[in-house]
This record gives C-alpha cells, sequence and structure tokens, in this order.
C-alpha cells in the first residue's frame, strides 16, 4: 500500500476538487476533513471518498458553489436546503448559523436536506466541543441507501443513519460517533476495494445467511447489513428508524423510501447545540466531565488490558499516530484516486 503525509493528501484532494470546479475555500474544506477521516483511523470517510464525489460533480449529482438556502428560521432553529451541495462545506454553513444562536439562547437546533455527503460526524461534535458546546447530530442517506435490515428480514428498509454525541471536557472531548448498523458501508465498501473478506457480524446474504463477502452489498443478488448488536438487534435497529424518521422528517427531505435509488447520493441531517454556559452553568459542567472521565478511566482493568478506552480516544491515538507515520492507501483505493487524478490532469505526489 502506498503511504503519504497527510499534507500530501490534503494538497492532491485540493488539487483534484480545484480541477472539478470546486471553490478553492470549499475544496480545502472537503479535502482537510476527508484526511482527517484517514488520520482518525476512519479510512471509510477518507479518501477513498474522493473519486465518489469527483463523479457526482462531474454528473451534476453535486453542485460545485452551491448556496446554502435558509427555508425556515426562529432564534433558535435554522432548517436549510444545501442544493446537493458538498456536504462539509454545507455542515460547516448550517454550524455557523447554529453557534450564535446557541451561544445566546442555550441551544439551537438546525436541518439539511439535498446535501452531498457530510463526511465523520464525529468531526462536528470536536468542532463543537473546542466552543464548549455540546453536539446531537444524526443523518440518514435522503431516503437512498437501505442496505440494513430489519430483524428477521432479508432485504434492506433502512439506511445506516449514523448517531454523534459529544461533550467538552476541560480535556479532551468524549465523542460517540457510530452507525446504526453492524459496520458503516463504507467500512464494507474498504473491504470491497481491497479485496479482504468483511468481519463476522456485519452481512448477511439475499437469503438472509451469515456471509463474510462484502460484494453482497453491490452485487445481485444483494444482501444486507444487519443492525448493531445482530440479527435480533430489536434496539439497534429501533434507533437507526428513529434516527431516518428524524433526520428526513424535520428536515424536509427524505426517508428511506423505495421511490428513490439504492446507492446513496447524500444525506438528510439533523443537529443540535447546547451551551452548558446556559444550563447548569460551563464551570458545572465541566466539573462533573472532567470527573466522570477520571472516574471511568480509574476502573481497575482485567487481565491484558492496559487503560481504560473513552469514546473518542481510539481516534486521537490514531491520529497521533498517522501524523508521525502516514497514511497507508490500500491498493484497490488508491487506483481509483489516482486513476481520477489523472483524468483531471492532476499530478500524484511521489
Amino acid at each position: 500500500m502506498p503511504t503519504f503525509s497527510s499534507s500530501a493528501l490534503v494538497a492532491l484532494t485540493q488539487s483534484m476538487f480545484e480541477a472539478a470546479a470546486v471553490p478553492v475555500a470549499d475544496a480545502g474544506v472537503v479535502a482537510r476533513s476527508l484526511v482527517d477521516a484517514n488520520l482518525c483511523g476512519h479510512d471509510s470517510h477518507g479518501v477513498m471518498r474522493v473519486p465518489q464525489y469527483i463523479d457526482f460533480l462531474r454528473k451534476g449529482t453535486y453542485k460545485a458553489g452551491a448556496p446554502f438556502t435558509v427555508v425556515s428560521e426562529t432564534p433558535a432553529v435554522v432548517a436549510a436546503d444545501a442544493g446537493w451541495g458538498l456536504g462539509q462545506v454545507q455542515t460547516y454553513h448550517l454550524l455557523d448559523k447554529l453557534l450564535p444562536k446557541a451561544k445566546a439562547l442555550g441551544i439551537a437546533a438546525g436541518t439539511l436536506r439535498n446535501c452531498g455527503h457530510i463526511g465523520r460526524l464525529g468531526e462536528y461534535a470536536e468542532f463543537a466541543a473546542k466552543e464548549n458546546m455540546a453536539l446531537f447530530a444524526a443523518v440518514n442517506s435522503h431516503g437512498s441507501g437501505r442496505r440494513v435490515a430489519p430483524p428477521g428480514g432479508t432485504e434492506g428498509r433502512i439506511s445506516t443513519n449514523p448517531i454523534c454525541m459529544g461533550t467538552p471536557t476541560s480535556g479532551a472531548p468524549v465523542v460517540i460517533d457510530f452507525g446504526t448498523s453492524a459496520a458503516a458501508e463504507g467500512k464494507v465498501r474498504a473491504q470491497f476495494q481491497k479485496k479482504e473478506p468483511a468481519q463476522d457480524g456485519w452481512l448477511i446474504d439475499h437469503t438472509g445467511a451469515p456471509t463474510n463477502d462484502p460484494s453482497v452489498l453491490y452485487n445481485e443478488p444483494r444482501g444486507s447489513l444487519i443492525p448493531f448488536g445482530g440479527t435480533q438487534a430489536y434496539k439497534g435497529f429501533g434507533l437507526g428508524l428513529l434516527l431516518d424518521l428524524l433526520c428526513g422528517g424535520l428536515s424536509g427531505g427524505a426517508c428511506s423510501n423505495p421511490a428513490f435509488p439504492l446507492a446513496g447520493q447524500g444525506n438528510a441531517a439533523v443537529f443540535v447545540l447546547f451551551n452548558p454556559a446556559l444550563f447548569g452553568g460551563t464551570d458545572h459542567f465541566l466539573k462533573e466531565t472532567d470527573g466522570l472521565t477520571a472516574y471511568v478511566r480509574s476502573c481497575p482493568t482485567t487481565a491484558g488490558v492496559n487503560a481504560i478506552t473513552l469514546p473518542g480516544d481510539p481516534e486521537r491515538l490514531t491520529k497521533e499516530k498517522r501524523l508521525v507515520t502516514g497514511i497507508s492507501i490500500p491498493d484497490g483505493t488508491w487506483e481509483l484516486v489516482a486513476k481520477a487524478a489523472t483524468e483531471l490532469k492532476v499530478p500524484l505526489p511521489a
């Protein structure tokens, strides 16, 4: 696998987006977001997405420089139409609208519809934590991406519908960010591109039998992802279902719907920012979050476990490592990135 520094990958991906007629500032936002996902160990949301985004831009599915259109606004709410612009760009536009509202009122909620893939949700929780804000965020696949089968079913009915929550501490934030399927579709796609089997417990084939073959998501007869927790995980599927309903219903976008193509295009999203200063107070909030995280870390460990890991720790540790060692790109993924760069006449890094 070729290995690159994060700066080389940012420069490459930004140049590719600029060559695809994306405004320079927007290209930088998306490039940094994708490479940051790689740095954090979430390769499923990293530069493997570049050829997909470029293809959407070429086809006109995504609109370079699309306007951020406010559909409805109150002192605490923003509902916006992203115009099928690049998701990371439009999400930061939404957060820029929500942040002053949350600072003034204590809470602010916003939605996006017709939005390109917004990437790793944990990135936005980390952004909020730097402002001493807590965040709830969720997305669905805007009607498409119906790859998760209900318990007892053999065919996908909802998308992977990730949820993210993050809280600041006086140190590193605590952030959960996970799809409500057993694995993110992008993680299966990564295994498919690497020509390697998927992990046990991720997939079923079209008959409902467990399988490790990632191609079942992309070839007929199609299999499905199972909900997190297993094939009979009513709690996992129920959470995914409710997030689908909220994202599609509140945004004015779409819930999972057979009228839409199966392949995912983008997201409908719900974001809620909480300002602790106007609830129990920021000092109290940080005292409590510091206290509980320290208490959890102090837990005695079982044999072979050196330290307790909290949500957000794996991403930080991986980032520290990859900033030094570089980011390795699987051969199958690199072939697609290199092909797209060549077509755009963007030189490849050494």
